[in-house]
């Protein structure tokens, strides 16, 4: 079973306790899981998906599955679209942002997402790797509403009789990211701060940054973990992507140090240990990460030079 703990299958899964997940395979581009923390007839849900129709097919999901609750709070976990565009869906709870999420969120537009899928045909490579990572989603009709709750550092949610605790561990992954924990039920719900079996991407945030959130999963010692991406985990699949955070910053440094840039330091790096994870375009965000870091910057790459640069890496891929 790899580093999944539970079967990595569409839909619907009970992790126990009243704690679930809505999980969708193959977990690359766009393919993101939720979560819900149920106690009695009160929800808190974690994370909508990529477009409407995904979203409505898990809120049917999880009503067919439990009649009668009532969804009171919505925390997104970051800005990224595959885990807030279906908001406007859940239109009775109190939606729970990180303040930099919130305003990450005002960049992150579903319709310039539409727009970019219909000029995919003439954008040549980029069109062509926009299109197979996004064709499968329908983002026309989002309308996405701002969080109606903003926080920094931690706060918490009473769910029923059950306490969720929000911790702010970005920047990392994005900007604002968050990790929703119950403690009471050993389990974490880590949004992108965790992809299993699958190559993580690095938007905002540096390796150390990483790893002080994957520490701090660590130091809650839970038995069940949630990724943003992937089958459900437990420490060992935290421990995976650490190791492969670290070693990608030791290849990272020679070749920042020998001259190559961020493109070619893509190219040069052995990911044969990860040989089985999908998205190995993805390196291009972390080499870049690592980049930054060692040169002392602090702001983030624009999302389009990424693109372009894990278009070329996704072409070179396919043609060998």
């Amino acid at each position: 079973m790899g580093l999944g703990t539970r079967p990595f299958e569409h839909g619907l899964l009970d992790l126990g306790d009243d704690n679930y997940a809505w999980l969708q395979p193959d977990g690359g581009w766009g393919w993101s899981n939720a979560g819900l923390i149920v106690d009695g007839d009160d929800a808190l849900l974690v994370d909508t998906l990529f477009d409407l129709p995904l979203t409505q097919q898990m809120l049917d999901g999880f009503r067919a599955a439990l009649p009668g609750i009532a969804i009171s709070t919505l925390v997104n976990t970051h800005a990224n679209g595959d885990h807030c565009n279906g908001n406007e869906l859940v239109p009775d709870a109190e939606v729970i942002a990180s303040v930099v999420a919130a305003e990450e969120m005002m960049h992150e537009n579903p319709a310039m997402m539409l727009g970019l899928l219909e000029a995919a045909p003439g954008l040549g490579v980029m069109g062509a790797f926009f299109t197979n990572c996004f064709a499968p989603f329908d983002f026309s009709g989002i309308n996405r509403p701002a969080p109606t709750t903003t926080f920094t550092g931690t706060t918490s949610r009473t769910v029923g009789n059950t306490t969720v605790d929000l911790v702010e561990v970005g920047p990392a992954h994005t900007g604002g990211d968050v990790l929703v924990r119950v403690a009471d039920r050993s389990t974490v719900y880590t949004g992108d701060i965790l992809f299993v079996e699958g190559h993580p991407i690095l938007w905002a945030g540096t390796i150390p940054d990483l790893l002080a959130a994957l520490d701090q999963i660590v130091t809650w010692a839970p038995e069940t973990i949630v990724p943003g991406h992937g089958p459900v985990t437990d420490l060992a699949g935290v421990a995976e992507i650490r190791a492969y955070y670290e070693y990608c910053h030791t290849e990272a440094r020679t070749r920042f140090d020998a001259g190559m840039d961020v493109a070619m330091a893509s190219a040069d790096v052995s990911l044969d240990r990860w040989a089985n994870w999908g998205d190995s375009e993805r390196i291009v965000t972390v080499m870049d990460a690592c980049y930054r870091e060692f040169r002392g910057g602090t702001d983030p790459s624009p999302v389009t030079d990424l693109f372009a640069q894990m278009a070329d890496r996704w072409d070179a891929d396919r043609a060998t």
